[in-house]
Parts: structure tokens; sequence; C-alpha cells
């Protein structure tokens, strides 16, 4: 086997392929003819989505003492937002074709036309245009810009009232800030700790778009970490530390990882400090996670508006204070965009008849892999089933296996192959005298012999050891 050359040239579209074709991701709403940037995770994606979630809650949540779960509401009193600064500070700079009334957003078509919007007022960046003659993709004269809010809006109750007034979240965080009261009180927790949520965020892009990198409708996962305000530093540097772990144990190499420490003009309303975490995607390097300080922002926003106590109180010297938070946040569709890329590969295999073909098989790491294992008869039509529908009942009760009889042997291994299955099973004729079955390995295509009454151990070694 070798492995072949020049895939980046077109890989987002041999990605998008794949991701439609092998059941991974579809365009939402097709049979009404879509919603932009529009995507839903098929049966392949959910599986590899929920891995990577798990994944991410075993490693930051689960297995460590000082960090607990939350799963707050996606609609809260708008009041928080209004506390939080989302309401003044959650826009981006909007123009918009005047030929078309297509809408962009004004800093991207400045970077596009290699300038630098960082800092620049919604005055300069009308100047900058004008100087420049910067058009619209279509060629159009483009409006001025102006600010526009993420945040969808929508209404509670029978009424379309300005009273009535709410928001979808536009982030998870502020209802681990609100609820941080009665998780103080209920945990009895000691600083330093953190409070962790997954779910679903919605924000309003202007601009959508590069498959599922930027969407309105988002996976997220994320934590407050509550410190004392002269130990932040630290306790960033820590939280950095464990992100690149946990990044590289979803197969994302060194090389295509970048930290950009943000300037204050580039940072959120909250942040004292951020770090960008991004990654080299075919289509550029684009920021893949971050981790930011929020310092006391929230919690005293949140203090004085609502007038609740917010305050921890340290048991050995009995000061009150408010914590300040340490804050990494993790887009679950990017990590899973990066994971597809990253696992991604074509290489040259030889066929049964002893020609060569390209092989496309997608390396993702064992533990985050879909399916575990696939079990697959010689032939559908004999009594090679019935052993082998056994031993995928024996082996789906302790792992994903899927079970396969349609069509050649060959084209069955690629189809695993393609979907990241780690390990095919295949139940042969031989199978009926000598009871064993052949364990093929996705990544060096070994095939090892196993007795039927032991592939269960095997299997179950084989993925602790090495997933």
């Amino acid at each position: 086997m070798a492995e072949t050359k020049g895939i980046g040239e077109n890989l987002m579209d041999k990605i998008v392929s794949l991701s439609r074709n092998r059941g991974f991701i579809f365009p939402g709403s097709e049979i009404y003819g879509g919603l932009q940037n529009s995507w839903d995770y098929g049966p392949l994606g959910v599986a590899l989505m929920r891995n990577i979630r798990e994944s991410w809650w075993k490693f930051f949540v689960e297995s460590r003492p000082d960090m607990v779960g939350l799963d707050s509401t996606i609609i809260m009193n708008p009041k928080i937002w209004e506390a939080s600064g989302h309401l003044e500070n959650f826009t981006d700079p909007l123009v918009e074709d005047k030929a078309t009334h297509a809408r962009y957003r004004a800093d991207h078509l400045l970077q596009e036309n290699n300038v630098d919007p960082s800092g620049l007022s919604l005055k300069e960046m009308a100047e900058v245009i004008r100087e420049k003659g910067i058009k619209s993709p279509e060629g159009n004269e483009l409006t001025e810009p102006r600010q526009f809010n993420l945040m969808f809006k929508t209404y509670v109750g029978p009424t379309e009232e300005k009273t009535a007034v709410v928001y979808l979240r536009p982030e998870l965080a502020q209802g681990m800030f609100v609820d941080f009261p009665e998780i103080l009180r209920v945990t009895r927790k000691r600083l330093p700790f953190g409070i962790a949520q997954a779910g679903k965020v919605f924000r309003n892009e202007i601009t959508a778009g590069n498959f599922i990198f930027r969407l309105k409708e988002f996976n997220l996962v994320e934590f407050e970490y509550f410190v004392k305000p002269a130990e932040w530093e630290k306790h960033f540097e820590f939280w950095l530390e464990e992100m690149k772990k946990w990044m590289k144990s979803l197969g994302l190499k060194d090389e295509n990882l970048h930290f950009h420490d943000l300037p204050e003009s580039e940072r959120a309303h909250y942040s004292k400090r951020t770090i960008d975490v991004e990654y080299s995607f075919p289509f550029g390097v684009k920021e893949l996670q971050a981790i930011a300080y929020r310092s006391d922002f929230d919690l005293k926003n949140h203090a004085e508006k609502s007038g609740a106590d917010m305050s921890y109180a340290d048991p050995q010297t009995g000061e009150k204070f408010i914590p300040h938070a340490i804050e990494p946040t993790f887009g679950l569709d990017r990590a899973l965009l990066a994971v597809i890329c990253a696992a991604y590969s074509e290489e040259e295999a030889r066929t049964a008849a002893g020609g060569m073909e390209i092989r496309t098989v997608l390396r993702f790491p064992k533990h985050i892999a879909p399916f575990k294992a696939a079990v697959l008869p010689l032939s559908g039509k004999s009594e090679l089933t019935g052993v082998a529908k056994n031993i995928w009942s024996d082996l789906r009760r302790l792992f994903a296996t899927d079970y396969d009889e349609t069509q050649s042997i060959g084209r069955r291994y690629r189809r695993q192959d393609e979907i990241g299955t780690p390990y095919c099973v295949t139940v042969d004729f031989e199978t009926l005298n000598d009871q064993a079955v052949t364990v093929r390995d996705r990544d060096t295509m070994r095939q090892d012999r196993v007795k039927i009454s032991e592939v269960t151990d095997y299997l179950g070694a084989k993925l602790k050891t090495e997933g």
C-alpha cells in the first residue's frame, strides 16, 4: 500500500461527497429546496458526534473531582442577555449588496481585500470600502456598514409584543453563571471548581458556509472554571495544555494547530485574554476552539442587575469575593469536521483480482469511530448468516457493531474503510469447520484467524489498548 498525494486540492469536495453518501451529514430540508447552511447529521454522523461529545465529557468532567455538570434552558429571561452585554455588544458589521440585497460581513470582505479590520470603527470601514472600491462578490455597490445583532429573537405567549420578547441562547455560559449560587450551595464545592455544559446554541450569522464550519444552529461544549482572582493565569495555562491533550486524542496533529493570542481589539466584550485555537482546514486556517479569561465580568454584572449574591466565601480565611472565570469553549461541529479532515486518507491497494485501486479510509481514533467492528458473512445466502448474526448479537452488547451481507466481500471492506470501522470480522466457509473467523485491521489490513469463542475478548483488548 502507498498513500496517494495531492488529495488536498479537492479534499473538501471529497469529504462533502463521502459524508453524504455514507450517511454522516445531509443537506437539511432538501426536499423543499433546503435552507441556507442547514445540515442534518445522518446515522453515522449522529454516532460520531455522540462519541466526540462523550469523549469531551469524560476527559474534562467525569474524570475530575473539581467539575460538575449542568443542563440549562435554551430560552432564558431576556434580562440575562442585557446584564451579560449581549444585547449591546454581540454584533457583527453588516453590509448589503445594493442590487441583490445579499448580506455580507464587512470585516470578512475587508480581509479578502488584504485589509486588517481589527479595531476599525464602522465609519472607518466605510471609508476603506469607498477608497479601495470594494464591491460585493457579485461586483455590485455596497451599503454603509451597520451593526447586526446575532441573537435570534422570538416571543413567548400568544402575541408578539415587546414585553414578550425572548432570545435563543447564543452561548452556554450564561446558564452556568446565573446558576452559580445554586450549584455552589448544593455541591459545596470549593475554589477552584468548574461547571460544564453541552448543548445547542444559535447565532444568526450573516455569512455562513464551508460545509458545517459556520452554522446558525450548532453544538457547543464548554465550562466555566471559577478561580481566585490572583490565580487566573496558572489555571489559564493549565487548561490550555489540557485542551491540547484532548485535541491530540481526536487524531488532530500538532502541525495543523495554531494558537492566536488575540489583541484587545479582537476580543469579546467580556474577555481580558483570549487564545483562539485554529486548525488548518482544507479551506484555510480557521478557529476551532478558544479559551478566554472572563474575569468577574459576568458574575459581577448579574449580581448588580439581579440583586443576587454571587460571591464566594473562603472557608479558611472567611474572605468574601466574586470568583473569576476561565472559559474553554469547543464547537463540536467544527471538531467533527476537523476529525474527518484529519482522518481522511487515500492509498493504493491491491484488489482480489490482483489489480490496483484507490482505497479511501477514515482513520478515526478507535474510541470515536461510529462502529468499532463490522460482521461480514462471506455469503449472504447460506448457513453462514446464522453464525454471523450470533456473533453480531454478542458484539453489539459491548460496542457499536455493524452487520453487512450485501455485495462482494471486497466492496464491503471498502465500505467499512470509508466509514472508519477499525475491525471487520469475516465469517467464511472454513468457519463451519474450524469455528474461527478472520479479523481484518483497518489500518494495517492485517488478517488474524480468531476462534469465535475468543472474538469478543480479542476485539475488547484491541479497542482498549488502541482506542
